[in-house]
């Protein structure tokens, strides 16, 4: 097998858990600390016509002011399934229906909510973790199968393998200082 063939998947798993960080990313710019921010509600999935679909999706949201969230839904027939769908996240919202428009006031944050907050961050970052760390079960096995199949080396196997150890462990250390930011900003508000 060439060089560049193996440092081309190493690169593919390396992208691969790449998308899990930025995934966290995502996931925590939507936990808010002490303003309405229309990311908030990024996570958050609808059930519409038998399919899960981006609250944005379905609706304008808009933050009209630094503690009201207002979604303008579009489809009549979507806004109970839009208010279960704000009820049942993680994020500990109240909304209230006025006709199409569902208005989400932003709770004060406690210390107990913060810890709440802290603990949903928590658990985003270790979803990601487990993303990443199957991405390394895919690099090893696919490491071990080209040994098994004489592509590569026993040397160059091991070598393969402490590489995509390095590059798991690079991630990780990204994801952790990740939760240890937005727990702070979570606690500090």
């Amino acid at each position: 097998m060439s060089k560049d063939h193996v440092d081309s998947r190493l690169s593919s798993f390396d992208s691969r858990m790449q998308s899990s960080v930025d995934a966290l990313a995502q996931e925590l710019q939507g936990i808010r600390t002490s303003r309405a921010s229309i990311s908030l509600l990024d996570p958050i999935k609808v059930d519409m016509y038998g399919s899960l679909v981006p609250i944005q999706q379905v609706g304008t949201v808009a933050a009209p002011d630094a503690r009201t969230l207002v979604i303008q839904v579009w489809d009549r027939s979507a806004v109970k399934s839009v208010e279960k769908a704000i009820r049942d996240s993680d994020l500990g919202l109240n909304p209230s229906v006025d006709g199409q428009m569902i208005r989400i006031p932003m709770p004060a944050l406690t210390e107990e909510r913060r810890q709440e907050l802290s603990k949903v961050a928590a658990k985003y970052a270790e979803e990601s973790k487990i993303a990443v760390r199957n991405v390394r079960r895919d690099a090893m096995d696919w490491i071990k199968k080209s040994e098994k199949g004489g592509a590569v080396t026993e040397d160059e196997s091991h070598r393969l393998g402490d590489e995509s150890q390095k590059i798991t462990d690079a991630h990780i250390r990204d994801i952790d200082a990740m939760l240890e930011k937005k727990q702070k900003e979570i606690m500090a508000v």
